[in-house]
């Protein structure tokens, strides 16, 4: 469809639908506004932060299939 066949269509319509062409049009315009674009930040370094490594010497840990089971077992009841 040309620009003008789409005027020509929108001339055509009654008021009413004119109005709701109009609030589309003002839907579509907001929806696709670009967004601001966002400040750029820099990653965390994780290497300094105190919680990496906290657990790397917990034995109890080595198997965390065998520690949820008996976590459970512990919370829940041997049921679990």
């Amino acid at each position: 469809m040309t620009q003008r066949q789409f005027i020509d269509e929108y001339t055509s319509l009654p008021e009413e639908a004119k109005r709701q062409v109009a609030d589309f049009v003002a839907f579509l315009r907001q929806r696709y506004t670009a967004a601001p674009s966002k400040r750029q930040t820099r990653p965390a370094d994780l290497e300094k932060e105190p919680f990496i490594g906290m657990w790397c010497n917990r034995q109890d840990l080595e198997d965390s299939t065998t520690w949820v089971r008996n976590t459970r077992k512990v919370e829940w009841g041997d049921d679990a």
